[in-house]
């Protein structure tokens, strides 16, 4: 029988904290965050609503908890580039790490964005970058700053992306919004953007802005 089977007739199923995790992140992806309830999340599991307030005493700790999860591949350090890689690919790794879990997950950036997980796996991501920027011969509080900068910058453009993804790369009617905005009057510059601010490629327009970000750590 197994840790969520039900015990007896009008007993509730058996909950540990890890499954009831695992459930929740595959409810995620079959339902997106607006739709994700503990009502919805207890039948899944074949609960009552009640019983998951054991392990979670509010859908905000659920949440973090799933954020904390989702960080799990962010456990382990990246190895170290060869060669004489400086602190900027050391910092670059975990910055695509983070990126690439939270796209793993429908919503992935607005549920880890919502939370203030102190968990094993986020602790070990964030004792990473911030051992890049001691290399990069940043002080405490200036590394701090930066590290700060470096996840508001992923979980910023995080968002984004799995917004127009969801939305249909912007939507058709947002992109031809902005269309008529740059063609419509004496914009130039506006309609030689227009394909880069409406292309798909995100994974350059990542690694753009996150050479950026390296770049201006490099004249602190």
């Amino acid at each position: 029988m197994s840790s969520m089977s039900t015990a007896g007739r009008g007993r509730p199923a058996r909950l540990d904290r890890a499954s009831t995790v695992d459930a929740a992140l595959e409810l995620l992806d079959d339902v997106g965050l607006e739709a994700l309830t503990m009502r919805r999340l207890a039948d899944r599991l074949g609960v009552r609503a009640g019983a998951l307030y054991r392990h979670f005493t509010t859908k905000q700790d659920l949440l973090t908890a799933m954020a904390e999860r989702m960080l799990q591949p962010l456990a382990q350090p990246p190895s170290r580039p060869a060669g004489d890689a400086d602190w900027a690919a050391r910092l670059t790794a975990p910055a695509h790490a983070l990126r690439r879990a939270l796209l793993a997950r429908r919503d992935g950036a607005r549920v880890f964005g919502g939370t203030h997980t102190t968990g094993p796996h986020t602790v070990a991501f964030a004792e990473t970058a911030l051992g890049a920027l001691h290399e990069a011969g940043l002080g405490d509080e200036d590394a701090a700053r930066a590290f700060m900068t470096l996840v508001n910058y992923v979980l910023g453009h995080t968002l984004e992306e799995q917004a127009a993804v969801s939305d249909g790369i912007g939507g058709t009617e947002a992109v031809g919004r902005l269309r008529d905005a740059a063609t419509a009057g004496d914009h130039p510059r506006l309609a030689a953007a227009f394909p880069v601010l409406t292309s798909a490629d995100f994974d350059t327009h990542f690694d753009f802005g996150l050479r950026v970000l390296i770049e201006g750590l490099r004249h602190l």
